[in-house]
């Protein structure tokens, strides 16, 4: 790895799901050099995801892993270099630019920032274990394989109403636990959900356990107030309290939102020229792995036009 450190690369790319890899694979195709810094945690999100039933292409659907295996070994098969490390510093003031990885420095001409967001998640033991058997941040993921059954959203923001809303086109009854006695939710979502018949909520609730061997069979909840604890069956558990984009290298060095997203201008540049970004670090809507994809595929094609214009 030390000789990938002496030349400038036409494009490091930072993060390794969707955005990232697709990013690769564009850049290559277009003969740059390429360096994707993957983290130690490689494919992103659709690591933790089971079946992925609305990637196109797959009409059986595919496991993401798999699916993020596939787009790896084709970002390999074109020469992309892969580094499953994490990037711990970031110099953006002066060219070319420069990544650290721990005590080495890698130069780029140009940078992809494709680092996604990750779920926050309750913390609990029980929904580690779980996760993929009943437990999901993404009802447009999973949603259709909780048809006709019961199903519990963990959250009252507009993501956990957007959240229930979907449920609710395929499952039988959908429940909201929410810790306070209110929503925190836009109000056109708030009178959406209370006009559907299918949706109820439990106030001023927090779930402290998962229960379930195989699959999840119930919530433990308890009261905030009383303390009292109760538990309410469930098929499935869907947490939407809200994303963290993984940004924080990035802090002082290219323009972040209130919330430390990317701010991009003209959907792929960043406050930096040559730094561009993709994926979930920016996109605070959509969060699906086609739009990351989709994503990627715009940034590497800007970077093809940055290089031919000013390298």
């Amino acid at each position: 790895m030390r000789l990938l450190e002496k030349t400038p690369f036409d494009v490091i790319i930072i993060g390794s799901g969707p955005a990232g890899l697709t990013a690769a694979i564009y850049s290559t195709r277009a003969k740059l050099s390429t360096l994707v810094i993957g983290g130690l945690s490689w494919g992103g999100q659709l690591m933790l995801t089971s079946e992925v039933e609305n990637f196109p292409g797959f009409p059986r659907g595919i496991l993401g892993p798999d699916l993020m295996a596939n787009m790896r070994a084709q970002a390999e098969s074109l020469g992309a270099k892969m580094l499953f490390e994490e990037a711990t510093a970031v110099d953006f003031s002066s060219h070319p630019f420069k990544i650290n990885v721990g005590d080495r420095v890698f130069q780029a001409k140009a940078v992809i920032v494709a680092t996604g967001a990750s779920t926050k998640w309750l913390g609990l033991p029980s929904e580690a274990r779980l996760r993929g058997r009943g437990v999901s941040a993404c009802a447009t993921c999973d949603a259709p394989f909780f048809r006709e059954k019961k199903v519990v959203v963990v959250g009252g923001g507009d993501t956990a109403l957007d959240e229930a809303l979907a449920l609710s086109k395929h499952a039988r009854e959908v429940t909201i636990v929410h810790r306070r006695d209110q929503l925190r939710a836009s109000q056109i979502l708030q009178d959406r959900v209370f006009e559907n018949k299918k949706i109820n909520c439990v106030w001023n609730s927090v779930v402290v356990d998962i229960l379930g061997k195989d699959r999840v069979e119930a919530v433990k909840l308890k009261d905030a107030a009383t303390g009292q604890e109760s538990t309410l069956a469930t098929d499935a558990v869907f947490v939407a309290i809200g994303y963290s984009p993984n940004t924080g290298i990035f802090r002082g060095k290219i323009d972040l939102d209130e919330n430390g997203y990317v701010v991009a201008r003209d959907l792929t540049r960043t406050s930096v020229d040559g730094v561009f970004v993709a994926g979930d670090n920016q996109d605070k809507r959509y969060k699906q792995a086609i739009t990351a994809a989709g994503a990627g595929c715009r940034a590497a094609l800007d970077v093809v036009e940055y290089l031919q214009q000013h390298h």
